[in-house]
């Protein structure tokens, strides 16, 4: 039976002296998710060096949950308080519940952790949001702290990322802010999860989560309206635009950001085949970390350019990358992109086998083949709506993608697309799911 959300603990749970704490306690840190190095803030502790690193964030109580925690003897600690019930007190045995009962009650829970799930991802996509804000803030009158800001944003980042297991890229559904936001952390998000598939060293990730994070950072120097490139530029708005790279540069310098993170800023916009700028150079003089920023950059500026109206599909904008630009990009890191984001990368509106439309919601960046969707259901609400994971349902796949705007109506307004496609990610699911004739049940 799948968990009920591990971050939604009841306020009433008891506290628990952090000398106290033990292996099997389930446990809740009331920080930020940032604050700390654990991949989520609700979960049992399996190891003495998980208790030395909590009593290492200063906190000296936290919340822990006695019906989930599994303690190898049935003594409280000392300060939990009172959390058994007498005999008197317990409720009466339950009936046995029928068929239908235990498949809605089921039901209920695997929703409510989907819920709880997506609240969370939403919840450390914003707290990561501000965190890069106030770094961008800080560039040009406190250019160092823009800098510690920077590395202990990717740092958080790293914590959550570089653990084991596999990684699910999720589409994001509430408000991705604005959009130099969204930019930076889409940028940072893949490009990390690609340097994870690389085997990339630790300091070479941070290099490469500094460099992403901050690779549009000259563009502070840029008026509004040259910051985006448009066809329709001059040659000398176009020669403006291009500047913000020498002048990113700059500012990185003055941050005294890392060398590595330095060349991402200075090669974000280069080719493998020598047609980039601003010094044409070829895939042999650029950094890794620069060639995987620079294809990650250009796949989110398909996805999301400054004119709406442009916007390719993430699936168009992977087939345009690979069809089109093949020779501008080292081909090891586009064909590693393109296994990790999927034919159908998040964000897709597709066509099922069985002619039902879906949206592609969350991808496992090991498995991309067999995505998460949300499947139009004419019968409930989206907010009713189980995802359904097609990695299990063998008979089941994708046909086709299609633009949002041939979708029927109905499904047009139950998946309710956004016109910016935004990314975080988080550990891909482990439970079981429901087989396809169930997941609309």
């Amino acid at each position: 039976m799948p968990q009920i959300q591990r971050f939604q603990e009841s306020a009433m749970s008891p506290m628990v002296a952090v000398h106290e704490l033990r292996v099997g306690m389930y446990v809740h840190l009331d920080l930020g998710w940032m604050a700390h190095p654990f991949p989520l803030s609700s979960f049992r502790i399996t190891s003495a060096e998980q208790i030395a690193t909590i009593r290492g964030l200063g906190l000296k109580q936290v919340r822990w949950v006695p019906e989930k925690s599994e303690l190898p003897d049935s003594e409280p600690p000392s300060d939990a308080g009172s959390w058994t019930m007498t005999m008197e007190s317990q409720p009466p045995a339950e009936t046995a519940e029928t068929p239908e009962q235990l498949a809605a009650r089921e039901r209920r829970e695997r929703l409510a952790a989907q819920r709880a799930s997506a609240q969370l991802c939403e919840r450390q996509y914003a707290e990561a949001g501000r965190a890069w804000r106030e770094a961008a803030d800080a560039v040009t009158v406190r250019p160092e702290l823009a800098r510690t800001n920077t590395e202990a944003l990717t740092r958080s980042l790293l914590d959550k990322m570089l653990i084991e297991g596999e990684m699910c890229i999720r589409l994001l559904s509430g408000s991705a802010g604005d959009r130099a936001t969204a930019h930076a952390l889409n940028v940072a998000v893949i490009s990390l999860l690609m340097g994870r598939s690389f085997g990339l060293g630790a300091d070479e990730m941070l290099d490469l989560g500094v460099g992403a994070l901050m690779h549009d950072v000259g563009k502070l120097d840029v008026i509004d309206r040259l910051r985006h490139l448009d066809e329709r530029f001059s040659s000398a708005e176009v020669n403006a635009y291009r500047e913000h790279v020498a002048a990113g540069v700059a500012h990185g310098k003055r941050m005294a950001l890392a060398p590595g993170a330095l060349l991402v800023l200075a090669q974000h916009h280069e080719h493998a085949d020598g047609s980039g700028f601003p010094l044409k150079l070829g895939a042999d003089r650029m950094s890794t970390a620069a060639r995987i920023v620079a294809l990650v950059n250009r796949y989110d500026n398909l996805c999301n350019p400054a004119v709406l109206a442009r916007a390719l599909t993430p699936h168009e904008a992977v087939s345009l990358l690979f069809a089109q630009s093949r020779t501008k990009y080292d081909a090891t890191i586009l064909n590693a992109f393109i296994r990790m984001m999927g034919v159908y990368p998040a964000g897709s509106v597709v066509q099922l086998t069985d002619d039902r439309y879906a949206m592609v919601v969350g991808v496992n960046s090991s498995r991309p083949l067999k995505p998460r969707v949300l499947v139009h259901d004419a019968r409930g609400s989206r907010d009713e709506a189980l995802l359904l994971d097609l990695e299990s349902v063998p008979d089941l796949g994708i046909r086709r993608s299609l633009s949002p705007q041939k979708l029927p109506p109905a499904a047009l307004e139950f998946l309710a697309p956004r016109p910016r496609v935004s990314y975080f990610f988080e550990p891909a699911p482990v439970e079981a799911r429901p087989a396809a004739s169930e997941a609309f049940a």
